[in-house]
């Protein structure tokens, strides 16, 4: 098959959050399995070109693309993704994206990445590529599916292309005046009450492409469920209901030639399921190399996050003065709201035999955290799959999560399947969202950690699960097989 794969971000030229993991992951996987991939992203300029070996398209030239009644020059670069032979276009429009910033507050984020969505379409026609697939990923994507159908149904090329949804995040949902479907020339027949892209009087990308592409799907089992219900859905599942058939749950992959414990360059010793002994030897250089007192029989507690209290920051900060009075030492690293980066800073600075705290981002140490630590924090509110529970299974760093989206699909408690005889838990979870349960999961693993044999049969569950993209891979094309394999979804448009 022919995929093309759009994307606001894509890991290493611009990454905000998961999105850009996926996109710049996932396609490399596809390929393997004997797929031809193109990935499209905006140019931005927090990336240079030659030391990301981008190359203009002088055989494209300027693509003149109207927005809003302003025409628009858009040019092409070219690149492949590191260590792959999979072609990522980008879309250069420096009055749009050369801003610094990946998404941005001003008037016309509206304006840019429709341009992007016009720009893929324009790309595709001008290369005379015509996939099976487009595979469209979140919000600033969502316009693509009713493009096809609409703004660009007279070219024959896109007669077989079927669409596939993404949905990352559903807080973020692309909501705008209505003002924006004139911006992109789409019909304001989608505008009247009820319309497929009017959500409370003006226009939702999101809703938009809920009722124009063929096949949804959302990056983890559980989140796919949850969202559903009106308190995940945000507004949104009532639609999501409506396509229920059309609407599936996979759950996201990780890279395992950037974190693994065995080879990963960013650690100083390397440690595998079968050979544990670098795992205390980070954790001594972790807490060394933080000026943090080292005792091999306290556990150490990491946290890689956003400090928002979608990450569970609120009630970590009911708590907080409970959580210092636990035989446990703290390493928190992320940035966030203003509030909790200085109650963070606030313990660090109280506690400075118990705690470090670094506010901001630190690739190196979010991978010393995940090898050194024994125990990783994550008590999301909600969490559509989540990573770093991901990575801390692989480095045997037990995790305590919130039994919420992706996080439920991937941590087993272990308490609750020792109680069916079961040994087979991977780490801990609680449902109530609040601070006494937080407080109460975290004693549990505190507890099972100095029981030695208890602690390394856990560890050992977490490492020998394999949550590679090559899974992922392979029921992503089943997914694109059933879009292109049905009839085309035909809401009334």
């Amino acid at each position: 098959m022919k995929i093309a794969f759009a994307a606001s971000e894509v890991f290493p030229y611009a990454k905000t959050g998961g999105l850009a993991d996926v996109a710049g992951s996932l396609p490399v996987e596809i390929s393997k399995l004997g797929h031809e991939v193109k990935v499209f992203m905006p140019k931005y300029n927090i990336f240079g070109e030659v030391e990301n070996g981008l190359h203009y398209q002088w055989d494209i030239g300027g693509i003149p693309i109207r927005i809003n009644g302003n025409v628009h020059s858009v040019h092409v670069h070219t690149a492949k993704l590191p260590g792959s032979n999979v072609e990522i276009y980008f879309v250069d429009c420096p009055y749009y994206f050369h801003r610094f910033r990946v998404y941005t507050n001003d008037p016309d984020e509206d304006e840019r990445f429709i341009l992007f969505s016009k720009g893929i379409i324009e790309i595709l026609q001008r290369i005379q590529w015509a996939p099976d697939i487009i595979h469209c990923n979140d919000w600033q994507t969502g316009l693509i599916p009713l493009l096809l159908k609409e703004n660009y149904s007279w070219d024959r090329m896109f007669d077989k292309t079927a669409t596939v949804f993404t949905i990352h995040n559903i807080s973020y949902q692309g909501r705008f005046a209505k003002e924006t479907f004139h911006k992109a020339e789409i019909d304001y027949k989608h505008l009247i009450h009820g319309g497929i892209g009017e959500y409370e009087d003006g226009v939702n990308f999101i809703k938009t492409a809920i009722f124009t592409s063929d096949i949804i799907n959302t990056v983890s089992e559980t989140y796919a469920k949850e969202l559903l219900l009106p308190e995940y859905g945000c507004g949104m599942e009532n639609y999501l209901v409506s396509r229920g058939k059309d609407f599936y749950g996979i759950l996201n992959g990780v890279d395992y030639n950037i974190w693994n414990p065995e080879t990963d360059s960013l650690i100083p010793h390397h440690f595998s399921i079968n050979n544990m002994s670098g795992k205390i030897k980070n954790k001594k250089f972790l807490l060394e190399h933080l000026k943090l007192p080292f005792n091999e029989n306290t556990p150490v507690i990491g946290i890689v996050s956003r400090m928002v209290a979608q990450k569970g920051f609120d009630i970590i900060g009911y708590i907080i003065s409970q959580l210092m009075e636990l035989p446990a030492q703290w390493v928190i690293l992320g940035s966030g709201l203003k509030k909790y980066e200085e109650l963070i800073q606030q313990i660090s600075t109280a506690f400075p035999d118990k705690v470090y705290a670094y506010i901001g981002f630190n690739d190196e140490l979010s991978h010393l955290i995940e090898a050194g630590a024994d125990i990783f924090l994550m008590p999301s509110l909600f969490e559509p799959c989540g990573l770093n529970q991901i990575y801390s299974l692989r480095y045997g760093t037990v995790p305590v999560v919130r039994k919420t989206g992706g996080l439920a699909d991937t941590v087993l408690d272990w308490n609750e399947y020792l109680a069916q005889g079961k040994e087979i838990g991977t780490g801990y979870s609680f449902v109530d969202y609040s601070g006494y349960t937080l407080l109460q999961t975290i004693n549990r693993a505190i507890h099972d950690f100095r029981l030695k044999d208890v602690w390394k049969k856990i560890q050992h569950n977490g490492m020998s699960k394999d949550y590679s993209w090559r899974l992922s891979a392979e029921k992503y094309i089943q997914l694109y097989k059933k879009a292109v394999d049905r009839p085309p979804y035909s809401q009334k448009i």
